[in-house]
């Protein structure tokens, strides 16, 4: 009797743990890990090197488009391109004009939430360029955006680490202003056809000190979207590369609400 109780009392514990090993992997899938990084207007990638490290630390898989910036569409495709790579569900986060660009990609059913950092969030029917003004930006007001003889458009490099990236040294700020991607004029004014925001949970992080996107247009946004708002004081709108933690907060806070 004592052989058959030990024996009982073992396959009772192999069963517990079998089970407890079962749930765990259930937990294990539900979580979000995958989260897609897409830079703005006269940027790339690069720029996410902070966040991504933080986030990578953390265990999420990260991967981060590079946008050709030719044209909106072209911006999109790369956007649905590296979704489609991902082995499950995952968070879209955009910086800038690629809030426009995620409002559109993020329609893919594999993405679950939508993070804008100080974005731009158009609605379906509107154009970026239309929602900069109700709120100017002081790049708008500046002169500072000039454009090449086949219409792509720049930030004068003398005015750049004022306008876009004024919480960096003088030497980051002048490299991201001697690299930047030239963006096609045309890309700030094409059109949402259906806006991800409205079906999905969306964060934004607001920049309190940006100059190339109005705060207040930021927080418009939000606030039409019920977005989950978090504002960094004092943040220029290169917010991505100068408060790094922070932006991994919010997206991290965001793979975690929409895991539930």
């Amino acid at each position: 009797m004592r052989g058959v109780r030990g024996i009982s009392q073992s396959l009772c514990i192999v069963l517990s743990l079998l089970t407890c090993g079962v749930l765990s992997a259930q937990n294990q899938e539900q979580r979000v890990r995958n989260i897609v990084l897409v830079h703005g207007a006269w940027a790339d990638g690069s720029g996410w090197k902070g966040v991504y490290d933080i986030l990578a630390k953390d265990g999420y898989h990260v991967s981060i488009v590079q946008e050709p910036e030719t044209s909106f569409q072209d911006d999109v495709t790369a956007v649905k391109r590296v979704l489609a790579m991902q082995d499950g569900p995952c968070v879209l986060v955009g910086h800038s004009y690629g809030g426009a660009v995620i409002t559109e990609a993020g329609t893919d059913p594999s993405v679950l939430g939508l993070v804008y950092i100080a974005a731009h969030m158009p609605d379906a029917g509107e154009k970026e360029s239309d929602d900069g003004k109700r709120y100017p930006s002081d790049l708008a007001k500046s002169g500072a955006i000039k454009k090449t003889p086949d219409g792509f458009t720049y930030i004068n490099p003398v005015q750049f680490h004022e306008l876009f990236a004024a919480d960096l040294s003088d030497d980051r700020a002048a490299f991201m202003a001697r690299s930047q991607v030239l963006n096609f004029a045309d890309n700030f004014s094409a059109t949402i056809t259906t806006a991800a925001w409205r079906t999905k949970p969306s964060w934004m992080l607001v920049a309190g000190s940006d100059r190339t996107i109005n705060p207040d247009l930021e927080r418009w946004y939000a606030k039409r979207a019920n977005s989950h708002t978090v504002e960094v004081a004092g943040a220029s709108h290169s917010v991505y590369v100068s408060h790094p933690q922070e932006v991994a907060d919010v997206i991290e806070s965001a793979t975690r609400a929409v895991s539930k």
